[in-house]
C-alpha cells in the first residue's frame, strides 16, 4: 500500500513537471487564467450584487424570482468567461502540440473563432452548477455528502469536452457523448495528473498563508491596519498566480490526454507511460482513435 501510494505521487509530480516542460515553451499563456479571473469578477459582480440587493430587501429569505434570475445570469456570465478563457488555453496547448509556437494573441484569437460554440455548454455548465448548489443547500449532511460527489463525478466525466468541442468543432451533444466514453476507457485507481497538479495548488496556498499569515497577526496585534490589508492583498494577489499557473498547467495536461485517450496520438512532451499511467487504465495498450 505504501509503494503504491509513493508511486502515484511520484507520476502526479511528473505530470505536473511534463506540463510545465510544455507550458514553459509559451509562459505568456498563464497570462489567460488572469484575465480570466479579473474579467469574470467584473462581470459577474452587478448581477450578484443585484441578487443580493433584492434578497435584501424582501420581506422573506427567498431572493425571489428576480433575484434567481439573477443569480443565473451571473453564473451563465461566469461561466462562459472561465469556458472561453480555457479554450484559448486547450487551443493555445494543443498547436504547441501539433508543432505550432501559440502566442497570447493567437489562442485568444482562435478562441474567439469558437464563441458562438462554447455557448450551450456554458449554459449547461452554469445550469448544472446552480442545480447542484440548490439541492445541496436544501440537504442534510449527508445530502451534501452525496451531492459533492455527483459534481465530482461531473466534473470527471466532462473532463474532456472542452478539448473535443473546440478541437474537432464538434456540437455539445457529441462532445459530451465522446468524453464520457474516453473516461470509461481510461478510468482506474487514480487520477494522478489532477491529483499532482491538486498538490501543486494546495502547496502554493499554504507557502501564502506561511507568508501573509504573520504580516496579518503583527498588522492586527499592532493594531495596524496598513499591515492587515497588505497580508491580506499579497495573499489574494499570490493565490491569484497559483490559481493561474494551476489552471493553465491542468489545459496542458487536459489537452495531452485528450489527444491520448481520444486521438490515440502521444503528445509532444509526453511519454507514452506518463500519459498512459495519468488514469491509470484497466488495460495497458493505447486507446485507439
Amino acid at each position: 500500500m505504501h509503494t503504491h501510494a509513493v508511486g502515484t505521487l511520484q507520476r502526479s509530480f511528473t505530470l505536473v513537471r511534463t506540463s510545465w516542460g510544455v507550458l514553459r515553451q509559451d509562459k505568456e499563456l498563464i497570462v489567460l487564467p488572469v484575465l480570466s479571473i479579473i474579467t469574470a469578477g467584473l462581470l459577474v459582480l452587478p448581477f450578484f450584487i443585484g441578487a443580493i440587493a433584492i434578497g435584501a430587501t424582501s420581506d422573506s429569505d427567498s431572493l425571489g424570482p428576480v433575484g434567481w434570475v439573477l443569480m443565473f445570469i451571473g453564473y451563465l456570465v461566469g461561466a462562459y468567461v472561465t469556458i472561453f478563457f480555457q479554450t484559448a488555453l486547450v487551443l493555445g496547448a494543443n498547436d504547441r502540440m501539433t508543432g505550432g509556437s501559440p502566442t497570447l494573441g493567437s489562442a485568444l484569437s482562435m478562441a474567439g473563432s469558437n464563441a458562438g460554440r462554447i455557448l450551450p455548454w456554458a449554459i449547461i455548465s452554469a445550469t448544472v452548477s446552480v442545480a447542484l448548489q440548490a439541492i445541496q443547500e436544501r440537504s442534510g449532511a449527508i445530502g451534501r455528502i452525496v451531492i459533492g460527489l455527483v459534481g465530482l463525478a461531473w466534473t470527471l466525466v466532462t473532463m474532456l469536452v472542452l478539448p473535443i468541442l473546440v478541437i474537432e468543432q464538434v456540437g455539445v451533444k457529441d462532445a459530451l457523448s465522446r468524453s464520457a466514453t474516453a473516461f470509461k476507457r481510461t478510468w482506474g485507481e487514480n487520477v494522478v495528473g489532477n491529483g499532482g497538479i491538486g498538490i501543486v495548488g494546495l502547496l502554493g496556498t499554504l507557502i501564502g498563508l506561511v507568508v501573509a499569515g504573520p504580516i496579518v497577526a503583527v498588522g492586527v496585534s499592532r493594531s495596524n491596519t496598513g499591515l492587515v490589508i497588505l497580508g491580506v492583498a499579497l495573499f489574494v494577489l499570490w493565490i491569484l498566480l497559483v490559481s493561474a499557473f494551476t489552471s493553465a498547467l491542468s489545459a496542458v495536461f487536459r489537452t495531452a490526454l485528450y489527444r491520448f485517450a481520444v486521438l490515440g496520438e502521444e503528445p509532444t512532451g509526453f511519454t507514452h507511460e506518463q500519459i498512459a499511467d495519468a488514469f491509470r487504465p484497466r488495460s495497458k495498450a493505447a486507446p485507439t482513435a
